[in-house]
């Protein structure tokens, strides 16, 4: 089985562990050093995902791990 990076759940999941957190957009745009804050809105809409570096800076500010912001689910 083949992994893949499901888009849609993990801008979900992106979404819920920003308002866990008790963050808002603003506050990952400015973590983050970004001018605007349509890439973090590509993320939560699933229209793109994290590059790396800023999966680990996420995972640093939700206290987690990139596997527990990824979903990755298996097809054939």
């Amino acid at each position: 089985m083949i992994p893949h990076i499901n888009t849609i759940e993990t801008g979900n999941n992106i979404k819920k562990l920003i308002t866990d957190n008790e963050l808002v957009i603003r506050d990952i745009q400015n973590i983050m050093g970004f001018s605007t804050p349509q890439a973090i809105y590509k993320w939560i809409h699933g229209k793109s995902i994290p590059t790396i570096d800023n999966l680990v800076i996420l995972a640093c500010l939700f206290r987690c791990s990139i596997d527990e912001i990824l979903i990755i689910e298996r097809s054939e």
